[in-house]
This record gives C-alpha cells, sequence and structure tokens, in this order.
C-alpha cells in the first residue's frame, strides 16, 4: 500500500508492484540529491589534501580548460604548473530509444560535455563530504586556507574515505548518472581516486523529479575517453602543443585479466600487468632537437619535468543489472584514440540520427574513421620496454596518429539492458605516478652535464646519457601500475585501509624578532594505542620546494621555536601526526609501519621569518646582497633567485629604486614595523631588471618614537640614499 501510494503521489500513474518497488528503491537513493534544481553545470568541487589534486564539475565529466591553461590532476602538487589534465569526452548510446513524444530513436547518443547542459544533461547536486573538519592554520594572524572554505558541503566521520564527492546527473535519455569519487590522504593512497559510475534507468529526461519514461533502455553503450598532457611544466618545456596532449603516447595492460583476476595482489608481489588499464606520457616531439623524454629543462639545470605517467583501471563493471559480480569481459574495449576526431550529435533532432549512429559505432570499440587500436601502440612500435629501440626512439607519436589532439585512452562498456529502475555500476581509479622530484633533479643534472658513466635504475651502468635518463624516466611505467594495483587492493577490502592519525585542528606559525613561534592543538587521535607525536617539516625560500623535518615531538608538547631560521629568508612549514604503525602490520593494502597525516592539511603558503626590530639610523641602511651576482644566487637567498633584502630600515617607509641615470623603476611601501623589506628584482612593469648601478631612496612616512625613552628617533620626511650595484 505505501509503494502504490508512493507511486502515484511521486509518479502520477499506475504502475506494476516490481516497477513501483524500483521507482521507490530510486527514490530512496537518488532523491535526496535533487534538492539542488538549478544547479550550474560548471559548478566544481576541489580536493586538495593528498598528492594528486582536481577538481570535479557537475555536468558529470571535466574539460580542464580554464580559458589560461588546462587545470586539474595536479601531481605532484607539492609544486607549481603540475596540471595533467586536458579532457575526459564521455558518450552514452542506446538503441531502439523511444522518447516522451513517442518519436522511436533507432539509436540515440549523448555526449557528455558543458556544451549540452540544458539539452542532454541536466546536472541535479554535486557535493563534497569530509570525514572531519579540516585543520585551521594561521601565518602571522592569517588564516590561509579560508579561501577553500566553500569546497566542503559536509561533515560525516562514517564515510569511509577522507573525501567523498557525490554527482548526479539527468539525462535526456532517463539514464541518470551518479558518481562517487573516493579520495583518500594516507601516504600509500593519496595519488588515485577511486571512481564509481551508476547508471539507473529512472526515465527522469529532465530536473525536475517527475518521471517521463518507464520503458526500458536497450543495448546501452557507455564510453569515455581520457588525456593528459603529463605536467603543465613539462608540457611547455616541450612546446608544440603538448600543452593538449599531441605529444602523449598510450599503452596498456590486462589481456589476461580474465585468467588472473582471482590472483591476490599483496606487498611481494605489488606490481603485476594483468590489471586492467591504459595510461599515457609525453613522448617526442618531431620540432625538438633534442630527445625530450621527461622534457628536461634544457635552458636550466636539466630537471626533469615531465616524469608523469597517468592513466585509467578498471575495477569492477557489473555482469548484468541482476548480476554485481565483475565482468571479466569488460571492458568491452579498451585502447587509443585520436583526441581530436569524434562524430558530432549536432541538436538532438532526427536529423542527427547519422552522428548519433556513429557515436554508438565509436562507443562499441570500433574507432571513429579507424582513428584508433587496441594494442600496446608502444611496444608494438618500439618493440621491448628494456631494449634501445624502445630507450632511444625519437618517433613522434603524432606521425603515427596524426591526430591534433593526441592520443586518448579509448575505453568502452556494454552493453547493458536495462528495465526501469535498473542499475548497472563501473568502478575505476584514475592515477598518476612517476620518479619524485629529487630523482627529477639529479638524473637531469647528470644528463644535462653529460659526464663520465651513468648508473641505470637496476644498478648497472651505460656512457649513454640518453639510455641513462630514459630508462629512469620509464620506471614510472611500474610506478603507475603499483598505483593502480594499490586501488585495486583498497577497492578489494571495501575501501578500508589502515588509517594515519589525524591532524591537528589548529596550527598557528607567528613571525618573531629572533625566532618564529610554532604551536598547535592535539590532535583527536591522540587517544589512540598507536600515537606517537608531531613532526615539523620546513621549505626555505618557497613553498613548492623539498621540505626538511625540523622538529619530532610525542604527546604533550604543542609548540615548537624554530631558531634556526635565518634573518632575509623565508620560511614555509607544515606539520603532521604520526604513529608507531601497529595499526598497520597486515600489507593487506600497503607496505606495513609508521603512518602519518597529510602534509596538504596543514601547509603554509604563506611565508613567516625573522621579523628584526626597525633600524634606529638611516646611515645603518644595508643592501644585502651588494652587489647582487647572478652567478653567485644559489649562494644568497636559497630558492629565492632574484631577492635583495632592505635591512634596519625605518619602521614606516617608502622605497623608490632609480637607475643610475634617474628613472625610476621601483616604488615600495614598508608598513609592517619591522626593519626589513625585500624585493624581487622586478619593476614596476614586472621586468626583470638588467645589470648596473641602482639607487634606493628611503623616505621615512611616520614619526617613531622610542618606546622606552619617548625619543623621536625618526620623523616624517626623513631621507637617505643607498647605492647597489646588480651584475647579471
Amino acid at each position: 500500500m505505501t509503494e502504490i501510494w508512493l507511486g502515484q503521489v511521486l509518479f502520477g500513474y499506475n504502475m506494476t508492484d516490481n516497477t513501483i518497488r524500483n521507482i521507490v528503491w530510486i527514490a530512496i537513493i537518488l532523491l535526496p540529491d535533487f534538492i539542488f534544481c538549478d544547479l550550474s553545470g560548471s559548478e566544481s568541487r576541489y580536493v586538495r589534501i593528498g598528492s594528486l589534486q582536481s577538481h570535479f564539475t557537475a555536468y558529470g565529466s571535466e574539460r580542464a580548460w580554464n580559458n589560461s591553461y588546462y587545470e586539474g590532476m595536479i601531481w605532484p602538487s607539492d609544486y607549481d604548473f603540475q596540471d595533467n589534465a586536458v579532457i575526459k569526452r564521455a558518450w552514452i548510446s542506446s538503441k531502439d530509444y523511444t522518447d516522451p513524444s513517442a518519436y522511436n530513436w533507432d539509436t540515440y547518443s549523448i555526449f557528455f560535455t558543458l556544451d549540452y547542459v540544458e539539452t542532454s544533461l541536466f546536472p541535479i547536486s554535486i557535493k563534497q563530504i569530509a570525514k572531519f573538519e579540516p585543520p585551521i592554520i594561521y601565518v602571522d594572524g592569517i588564516d590561509i586556507y579560508s579561501v577553500y572554505a566553500d569546497d566542503i558541503d559536509e561533515i560525516n566521520s562514517n564515510i569511509t574515505a577522507d573525501r567523498l564527492i557525490i554527482n548526479v546527473v539527468n539525462t535526456s535519455m532517463g539514464l541518470t548518472l551518479k558518481r562517487k569519487i573516493h579520495v583518500f590522504s594516507q601516504q600509500y593512497h593519496d595519488n588515485y581516486f577511486i571512481k564509481e559510475f551508476i547508471f539507473t534507468n529512472t526515465g527522469n529526461i529532465d530536473r525536475d523529479t517527475e518521471i517521463e519514461l518507464n520503458t526500458p533502455l536497450n543495448d546501452v553503450r557507455i564510453g569515455w575517453r581520457y588525456r593528459y598532457s603529463h605536467g603543465r611544466e613539462g608540457a611547455e618545456n616541450i612546446g608544440h602543443a603538448q600543452n593538449w596532449g599531441r605529444h602523449s603516447w598510450f599503452t596498456k595492460r590486462g589481456e589476461t585479466y580474465s585468467q588472473n583476476m582471482h590472483e591476490q595482489i599483496n606487498e611481494e608481489n605489488p606490481i603485476v600487468d594483468w590489471i586492467r588499464c591504459g595510461f599515457s606520457w609525453t613522448g617526442q616531439s618531431s620540432l625538438n632537437s633534442f630527445n625530450n623524454i621527461g622534457a628536461p629543462d634544457i635552458s636550466g639545470n636539466g630537471r626533469l619535468t615531465s616524469p608523469q605517467h597517468a592513466g585509467v583501471c578498471i575495477l569492477h563493471v557489473d555482469k548484468n543489472p541482476q548480476n554485481n559480480e565483475d565482468d571479466p569481459n569488460q571492458p568491452s574495449y579498451l585502447g587509443w584514440h585520436g583526441g581530436g576526431t569524434y562524430p558530432s550529435i549536432g541538436n538532438l533532432r532526427p536529423s542527427d540520427l547519422l552522428g548519433m549512429q556513429q557515436v554508438y559505432e565509436m562507443i562499441s570499440g570500433n574507432p571513429h574513421l579507424g582513428l584508433g587500436a587496441s594494442e600496446r601502440i608502444d611496444e608494438i612500435t618500439f618493440g621491448d620496454l628494456e631494449s634501445e629501440s624502445y630507450l632511444l626512439h625519437t618517433t613522434d607519436p603524432y606521425s603515427i596518429h596524426n591526430d591534433g589532439g593526441g592520443m586518448d585512452i579509448f575505453i568502452c562498456y556494454g552493453p547493458f539492458d536495462l528495465n526501469h529502475g535498473d542499475s548497472i555500476r563501473i568502478v575505476e581509479v584514475e592515477g598518476i605516478n612517476g620518479i619524485n622530484r629529487e630523482l627529477c633533479e639529479t638524473i637531469g643534472k647528470e644528463w644535462k652535464q653529460n659526464a663520465g658513466t651513468f648508473t641505470l635504475p637496476n644498478g648497472s651502468e651505460t656512457n649513454n646519457r640518453e639510455i641513462f635518463k630514459n630508462s629512469w624516466i620509464f620506471t614510472g611505467k611500474d610506478s603507475i601500475m603499483q598505483t593502480f594495483g594499490r586501488a585495486k587492493r583498497t577497492f578489494d577490502n571495501n575501501m578500508e585501509i589502515p588509517q594515519p592519525p589525524l591532524p591537528p585542528p589548529l596550527f598557528n606559525v607567528q613571525s618573531g624578532g629572533d625566532r618564529i613561534y610554532l604551536n598547535w592543538t592535539e590532535s583527536p587521535s591522540e587517544t589512540d594505542p598507536s600515537f606517537a607525536g608531531y613532526k615539523i617539516f620546513r621549505a626555505v625560500g618557497k613553498p613548492d620546494t623539498t621540505y626538511q623535518e625540523i622538529y619530532s615531538g610525542q604527546i604533550g608538547t604543542y609548540m615548537y621555536d624554530d631558531l634556526t631560521a635565518i634573518r632575509g629568508f623565508s620560511y614555509y612549514y607544515y606539520i603532521v601526526s604520526f604513529n608507531d604503525g601497529s595499526n598497520n602490520t597486515t600489507g593487506t593494502t600497503n607496505p606495513t609501519g609508521e603512518l602519518i597525516s597529510s602534509r596538504f592539511y596543514t601547509k603554509t603558503t604563506v611565508p613567516a621569518f625573522l621579523r628584526r626590530q626597525a633600524g634606529d639610523d638611516l646611515n645603518n641602511i644595508r643592501v644585502v646582497p651588494n652587489p647582487f651576482h647572478i652567478s653567485a644566487m644559489d649562494l644568497q637567498y636559497t630558492n629565492e633567485n632574484n631577492k635583495i633584502m632592505f635591512l634596519n630600515i625605518p619602521p614606516q617607509c617608502k622605497i623608490k629604486i632609480f637607475t643610475e641615470r634617474g628613472d625610476l623603476i621601483k616604488e615600495i611601501i614598508h608598513n609592517d614595523g619591522s626593519g626589513d623589506e625585500s624585493w624581487d628584482s622586478l619593476s614596476e612593469t614586472r621586468q626583470l631588471v638588467s645589470s648596473g648601478v641602482y639607487i634606493a631612496h628611503f623616505e621615512v612616512t611616520e614619526d617613531y618614537v622610542d618606546s622606552q625613552t619617548q625619543n623621536l628617533i625618526f620623523q616624517i620626511g626623513n631621507q637617505t640614499l643607498k647605492k647597489f650595484v646588480i651584475i647579471k
């Protein structure tokens, strides 16, 4: 009786008991998410808690272009300019579809793009749930994470992952997508996202709750294509359109999945090639005269700027709506496709039927215009991974696909027959891995110097610098497979992994005169038997660099004074809670041992520095370094190569910088009450100044009285000049 009433009230017509049960189930599952009826398709939620960070968009897929650059899938997120995303194109198709107007479509197809919002895509809701309240971080009284407050919509300690994004989209086909993105911050699992896609035949073809259709969806095909640029910094170093992935290579694994799917992955055998996956990396551009694998910074120290291997692994596909066992025969197609080649579905009118049929054929595993294949294209082209032909290859992938859009990872699912109320569940993991920043620095520097013999990853040696560089870059293939293996182990373990302790709820950094003060509040995890204490890490000069541990302490101490800070340098910090590893002994999902809270919860992005007392005599003002010499920048201010300091200055003053011939190039207002001010050697027009003699003019802008004696030290209008030299 209740079911009949719900069916009549919610959907306005009589239905069979079975249909009613399906509809009630849909209502219970999906209606709580239907509260935001005017949701913009472009609304997004960002996750920023791990080494992989990104955004997810309300219309159910992502195009990374933000009108300036391709944004998203940032790894490693410790550093600037590490965006890897370009686009995810997604389609669904069905055969023999009858729309609410009773028009029968031989084939009906939908393209997930922002352009089709309000036409075939109707975003219903998107929200991000956090497992606990994010910490509050202050630097000199500035709440540096308040700008991210809108990231979180809800706190729920019962979720398994650290963050959960839930996104619901209705389609004009009546097939509703509910996707869940599970995000972890534990150190062995913070470089991937587990993504559940639940497609339900709700019959709802628009934004409102009215059910327009109650008919089956036949022969449903689901397909999408992922494309990566493998680091914004690396793409720019290579140039020639790699920003949108034109020179990306593809490979795949998992051809023997059906024979091995029940094999257990463990720490003794963490890398297996039978997992269903595809991934890509930056290849050679024929327009470059050097071997650009890894995108070495040839104008700098050689650092490898594109170590990333990025891709997608399939964790689960329902056999059918009645059988939720994993289907070893899915996906129906896994390979590559030309990135800029795909059919158009027009305006979803009968005249667009040809395009819809072409979409159906494409996501049935027939690359559009033949521009794609299902093989390991890299190995077919170059041979064995460890062969010289592979390690020394100079073939541009563009010469293979001839598609300006690059080479996409291409995945197809289906066909599925979905009665009204039926669902199909697909689970993927998207992740990125590669050699770390320290190795990128070391390997790239050795490659550029090209001196002596080189040590390969397996311990052997070579005199060939390209074999050396590329061998290290291609270890990323094992790294991404290890990531996929860990994700599969997590999924197979019902998303449960050993938990690190929670970070301190408050972390406060305060600049001082002779030290930098750090204090924090106790972690809620202190009551856990495994809890061991806190560690503080520090970086010098900029936040996107390597950090060094400067403190480790146990329960009971909640403050630390950084007495090693040096005047004129900028400092960045983060604090983590750590345990003794006693809750991480099985090795089921990751290596055993100590676990730490994510650094990204407490990492500061605003500098702290020694605030020396203001000067008391204009004659004591110093310019440091003087002369500034570009060849000695590594010996000056770490990670701040163009920094010049003005020391012992009045607490309130105006600093004007002139060329020797009297041209004003920069004006600085100093008003923080300290005796120090920095300059980044940039003019008012943001141009780096050239070699020459410069004159700094200091003018007091506020009377300064000694607080002890009440004597006037500086008077408004007091002035002096200091000369300094810049040598480039």
